[in-house]
């Protein structure tokens, strides 16, 4: 009782008789304290596992689902689009008009994507993380409703409007989730929360894979069906999507209403009140840090060293060429001497490893550190794509060739998936304080997609022109990416937002990765 007391007496204190120093010193030793005893150590809880699950199903995997599932049935689709131009305007569309048609559907998910992005720092400060992150999953059901409905009317207009509804709500969902999920984690658990969205990303990918193979709803009378089915995980997890708590974070600094920030954070960790009243102290500090919008963040000269590492992070995610891996990946495996079939599953297979390291990450990232694993991966994939591209350069002057591209291809998709895959989706919910936390979410999140709409957009005419070679291409932007996290990307496990932020301050100047190590000794 003299514990909670002494809580409570510091969470009554008005800031001001405090100098902000001492304050932040009583709150650190009150929180070391109340963390390592054993009356309040908050940890997995219902509503925080219910939250991972639910967002996870119904949210992340609709986008890696929508990310995939075109890939497979692509001619289906393509002849889809000619026969309805043919039976609406009575034009026959030539194969390079197709094509443009088809780059149209295919883009404007990404499109949708980018615009989602930015959207997200707006609705997530507007209405809320939780009620923004239900906003984004009746976007998707309204992209499902227009993909089963296409063939019936006939209208490639309502995929392409589809498309476009699935990848805003995919813009929404990448820069809303992570940081909905990392607020409403105890600090001991907020990089494996924020896992959550990547793995359900690559796990919807894979489903899409799957989903699409002629067995399944790949064949040309199932299409609409394929293309729709994701809204069922949808529908089933928007109620209890609706019952889930609202982020105190979000509440107590954004909102400033100490009371509901209170109340949702006691049913978070399923303690009372009075026991998790000091896990908000810590945010006092940061509740007076003024809130940033999208414009205002790139203006802060202290925030421009932790939006360059997010962009830069979620960029590189896309250039580092894992995209035009799986491009490839089926043409490696049968030149390997893998049958048509076999390289298909061989293909799906990489996306398995993908989902696999992810699982393993979720585990190991809240003890090893995000940096070396993001440092690592990044390394170790420039390795391998430079191997890749070497090795096919010479696949048809040496026999082993083709089997040292396939281990490349295979050993790739594992260390991205170790670090440079999920990490840069929810490192920006740890170099951002709250109040400035969703335009860095926003801003990384539109770096992710605008780089993916970059490679798809030049990847066609990278292969074309330069072949094999993309991947020494690919290598060289991965290692560029290597050589800054090194310089400036420090230590972010065991810190809060505001020691990251205050590291990364002073821009290049500030050294956060020096300062990382000096607290460390």
């Amino acid at each position: 009782m003299g514990e909670q007391s002494e809580c409570s007496s510091l969470f009554a204190q008005p800031l001001c008789r405090q100098s902000l120093p001492d304050l932040s010193q009583a709150v650190t030793n009150e929180h070391q304290h109340l963390t390592s005893s054993n009356e309040y150590k908050a940890g997995w809880s219902f509503y925080l596992v219910l939250a991972g699950v639910v967002t996870t199903l119904g949210s992340s995997l609709p986008v890696g689902y929508n990310i995939g599932v075109v890939n497979t049935p692509a001619e289906i689709l393509k002849n889809f689009c000619n026969e309805s131009f043919i039976s609406r305007y009575d034009l026959p569309l030539d194969n390079r008009w197709l094509n443009v048609l088809w780059s149209a559907v295919v883009s404007t998910f990404i499109v949708g994507g980018c615009i989602g992005s930015l959207l997200g720092s707006v609705l997530a400060d507007k209405l809320g993380r939780k009620k923004a992150t239900i906003s984004t999953n009746i976007l998707f059901i309204s992209g499902g409703v227009l993909f089963v409905s296409c063939r019936a009317a006939d209208s490639v207009e309502m995929m392409i409007a589809g498309r476009f509804l699935v990848g805003l709500a995919g813009g929404l969902t990448t820069s809303i989730v992570p940081m909905y999920l990392a607020e409403l984690a105890p600090p001991s658990l907020t990089g494996a929360m924020g896992v959550a969205c990547p793995m359900g990303v690559n796990v919807g990918v894979l489903v899409g894979q799957v989903m699409g193979l002629d067995s399944l709803l790949g064949g040309p009378d199932n299409w609409p069906y394929l293309l729709s089915c994701f809204m069922l995980l949808v529908v089933f997890s928007l109620p209890v999507l609706c019952v889930l708590p609202e982020s105190p974070k979000y509440l107590f600094v954004v909102r400033r209403d100490e009371v509901a920030a209170l109340n949702e954070l006691s049913r978070v960790r399923g303690e009372s009140v009075s026991r998790v009243s000091c896990e908000l102290e810590s945010l006092r500090l940061e509740s007076s840090s003024r809130a940033g919008s999208l414009l205002a963040a790139l203006r802060d000269p202290a925030l421009r060293l932790p939006l360059l590492l997010v962009c830069a992070a979620q960029a590189g995610q896309q250039t580092s060429g894992i995209n035009a891996v799986f491009y490839y990946s089926q043409s490696i495996f049968r030149q390997a001497g893998l049958s048509e079939h076999s390289s298909q599953l061989a293909s799906i297979s990489c996306g398995a490893i993908n989902v696999c390291t992810a699982v393993v990450v979720s585990r190991v990232v809240s003890h090893s550190g995000r940096r070396p694993l993001l440092l690592g991966s990044t390394l170790a994939a420039t390795l391998s794509l430079a191997a890749l591209g070497f090795a096919k350069i010479y696949s048809d002057a040496v026999s082993w060739m083709p089997f040292v591209c396939m281990s490349a291809v295979l050993v790739y998709v594992l260390v991205y998936g170790l670090g440079l895959g999920p990490i840069p989706y929810f490192i920006a919910s740890e170099l951002f304080e709250v109040s400035s936390r969703s335009a860095g979410m926003s801003w990384g999140s539109l770096a992710n997609w605008g780089g993916n709409f970059v490679v798809g957009m030049t990847f066609p005419t990278m292969r074309d022109t330069l072949g094999a070679y993309c991947f020494l291409v690919f290598a060289g932007i991965t290692g560029t990416l290597f050589v800054f996290l090194k310089l400036y990307f420090p230590e972010t496990r065991g810190k809060t937002p505001a020691q990251v932020a205050d590291l990364c301050s002073r821009g290049f100047k500030s050294r956060p990765v020096r300062a990382s190590r000096l607290d460390m000794s």
